[in-house]
């Protein structure tokens, strides 16, 4: 749980920010939270946040604690003491499961209201931000990104594997132990033993024949990608 400075964000709020400002628009709730009686006011759309019909029970923050993931349970109990302490505006996102049992991400901010005659902090208030779709919209995303770049590190790979097969007549399996051997000896990555091995021997200004005996002396002491 973070306060609003970006740079105090977790990855996800991050995530989430870029996101929300591509244009998405998940449903937003207003709440009011009376620090001198405990009592919350929610709008109806916090309430089937939360998995409740509207004004179906009544909103506390031991309640809404509950319903917290427990790994965030404590980090959204803290916001909400520092808020009542500072008022100071605040953001964050944490997870729930609602009344029907579901899992949610919610992002909430807010800020403090003071009594004009003491200067205390009397109530927060502010919104309720349901990003469940926003989430699930990056990590799909973020899970496509890593997809393409396994399929092009394989791509890679599946290459090199090739030329080992026809030079030295092995299967695939063969080969591929042959690349981590080197890997082992020589602590460079399969990935990149297997980029540097494809671009040793293709291109148009190549001229090193892919023989037996050169893929020998690479493989003896691989070259790394960043110094070809």
């Amino acid at each position: 749980m973070t306060t609003a400075p970006s740079a105090g964000r977790s990855p996800l709020e991050n995530e989430l920010e870029k996101a929300l400002a591509g244009g998405l628009k998940p449903p937003v709730g207003r709440y009011q939270l009376d620090l001198a009686t405990g009592s919350w006011e929610w709008s109806h759309e916090v309430y089937e946040m939360h998995g409740f019909e509207p004004g179906e029970i009544v909103p506390t923050t031991p309640l809404i604690l509950s319903h917290k993931h427990p790994d965030d349970r404590d980090r959204v109990d803290g916001v909400l003491r520092r808020a009542a302490e500072t008022g100071e505006p605040f953001s964050s996102v944490h997870r729930i499961l609602d009344a029907k049992g579901r899992a949610r991400t919610l992002a909430v901010t807010g800020q403090g209201r003071r009594a004009f005659a003491t200067g205390r902090v009397t109530e927060l208030f502010g919104y309720f931000i349901d990003v469940t779709e926003v989430q699930r919209e990056a990590a799909a995303r973020e899970a496509t990104a890593s997809i393409k770049a396994s399929a092009e590190q394989w791509s890679g790979i599946e290459q090199a594997k090739g030329v080992l097969m026809v030079i030295y007549g092995i299967e695939d399996e063969a080969a591929m132990s042959v690349l981590r051997e080197a890997s082992n000896r020589s602590n460079v990555a399969v990935r990149d033993i297997a980029y540097s091995l494809v671009h040793l021997f293709s291109g148009s200004d190549v001229t090193v024949v892919p023989t037996k005996d050169a893929i020998e002396t690479f493989l003896a002491d691989p070259i790394p990608p960043d110094d070809l």
